[in-house]
């Protein structure tokens, strides 16, 4: 099965959803939420936005392949 390339990311600060496209080999650090403008960072334990504020996990991580995090 193909990992999902797209994905809803969820600002904490103010609620906005917006979708988004997943980087296929990488993880990405920083999102800037499009109505609030606050530059959202992962989570601790998370490896990129995606898997602490997206609707579904990063490519690597759907394929349960090594990703950029210090796992």
């Amino acid at each position: 099965m193909q990992a999902a390339t797209q994905a809803t990311v969820t600002c904490p600060k103010c609620g906005h959803q917006s979708k988004a496209d997943m980087p296929l080999d990488a993880c990405l650090w920083f999102y800037e939420c499009p109505a609030c403008h606050v530059v959202l960072t992962p989570q601790p334990g998370d490896c990129c936005v995606f898997c602490s504020y997206g609707d579904m996990q990063c490519p690597p991580k759907q394929e349960e392949k090594s990703c950029c995090s210090k796992e």
